[in-house]
C-alpha cells in the first residue's frame, strides 16, 4: 500500500482525523440521550459493537452512505454530527493543517467523557416544554459566555 493511503485522513503522527473524532463524540451523544447501547446500535445498523466503538474514537471514518444509516436509526439529521464543530477542529483536517494541530490534537479533551455532561443533555430532551427548555439554553449559553 502507498503512505497516501496508510496515512489518508490522519494526522503525520498516525492520530485520527480530528473531524472523524467530532463526529464520532457527536454519535456518541446522540446514541446516549437516545439510550441506546453501542451492542443495541450496532444490531439496528446490521454492524458489530466494535464497528460503533471504533466510530465513536474517530478511529474508522463513517461514509456518507453508513453516516446516512446512522442519521435514520437515530432520528437525527446528518447535520447533527457536524454541528458545534469548532474553526480551531475543522483546521486541525490533515487537508487543512496548521502547525501547532499536533499538539493541539494531543490536548484535546472530550466534554462529553463526563458522566454529569451527558445527564445535563438527557434532561434538556426530557424537558416537555420546549420554550422553557429554550430558555434555559439560552441562560447556559449566556453563563458560558460570561466566562
Amino acid at each position: 500500500m502507498s503512505k497516501a493511503k496508510n496515512s489518508r485522513g490522519r494526522l503525520t503522527n498516525g492520530t485520527p482525523n480530528p473531524i472523524d473524532i467530532h463526529v464520532g463524540l457527536r454519535l456518541r451523544l446522540r446514541r446516549q440521550v437516545m439510550n441506546l447501547t453501542q451492542e443495541q446500535l450496532a444490531k439496528l445498523l446490521g454492524l458489530t459493537f466494535q464497528q460503533i466503538q471504533k466510530y465513536e474514537k474517530g478511529l474508522n471514518r463513517i461514509s456518507a452512505s453508513r453516516l446516512w444509516d446512522i442519521a435514520q436509526v437515530l432520528q437525527t439529521s446528518t447535520d447533527f454530527f457536524f454541528e458545534d464543530m469548532s474553526e480551531q477542529t475543522a483546521a486541525l483536517s490533515p487537508r487543512r493543517k496548521t502547525p501547532e494541530s499536533e499538539e493541539f490534537i494531543s490536548n484535546l479533551v472530550n466534554p462529553m467523557d463526563s458522566t454529569k455532561a451527558v445527564t445535563l443533555v438527557k434532561n434538556f430532551f426530557k424537558i416537555s416544554n420546549r420554550t422553557a427548555a429554550e430558555h434555559i439554553f439560552d441562560a447556559l449559553a449566556a453563563l458560558a459566555a460570561a466566562n
